[in-house]
């Protein structure tokens, strides 16, 4: 198919398509001419990626690189996938190292989780704001979210590892991630009504 056909299929500009060609995150085309190109499913599926992690993600065109890098080159464990996949997501920031209370928590749940693992400043930062705005999270109650996290998560993992391939599972990883977590927003919001009910 032409670019005109690829943009009709995926419901992306010609624009958008040539801005993606150009920061290499979709691969070119069979040369047909100087000037043109044929474009396959590949592309298709490709470019319907792109757009659910640019539009519902938020994730920068730097960062489709380092996914497009690794769907086209997986890691060799579906661990160091996942650790890939989490490097990107939104909010992640490696290398800074979260403060006592967050690595402590981990400790306390047995949690082998580096101090700078992706999330871990952010928790401790976000933990402080909820604070700062009168919320009252008391250590028991960061416990508790934990716990109820660590089920969401056995969940999320049993469906990467249960991916055909690395590169599927890179995809469910984070346009799972991206996508779910609204999922996740709105059951919590529904429970809160159910339980609310409950104990009325």
């Amino acid at each position: 198919m032409r670019i005109s056909e690829l943009a009709t299929r995926t419901g992306v500009p010609v624009p958008t398509l040539k801005f993606y060609l150009r920061e290499r995150v979709l691969h070119p085309g069979r040369a047909t001419s100087r000037t043109s190109a044929e474009y396959d499913e590949g592309h298709v599926e490709r470019v319907r990626l792109l757009r659910v992690l640019a539009e519902h993600g938020g994730i920068s065109v730097a960062d489709l690189r380092v996914i497009v890098a690794a769907l086209e080159a997986p890691p060799p464990s579906r661990h160091e996938l996942l650790g890939a996949a989490h490097d990107v997501l939104p909010g992640a920031r490696t290398g800074t190292p979260a403060g006592e209370e967050v690595t402590g928590l981990f400790a306390d749940l047995g949690w082998p989780v580096p101090a700078d693992a992706a999330f871990a400043a952010g928790l401790g930062e976000a933990v402080d704001a909820a604070r700062a705005a009168g919320v009252p999270i008391t250590p028991t109650t960061l416990r508790r979210y934990a716990a109820a996290m660590r089920h969401v998560a056995e969940v999320d993992v049993g469906l990467a590892l249960a991916a055909a391939s690395p590169a599927d599972a890179l995809r469910t990883v984070v346009v799972g991630t991206v996508l779910v977590d609204p999922v996740l927003a709105a059951l919590r919001r529904v429970a809160q009504q159910v339980v609310s009910t409950e104990r009325a």
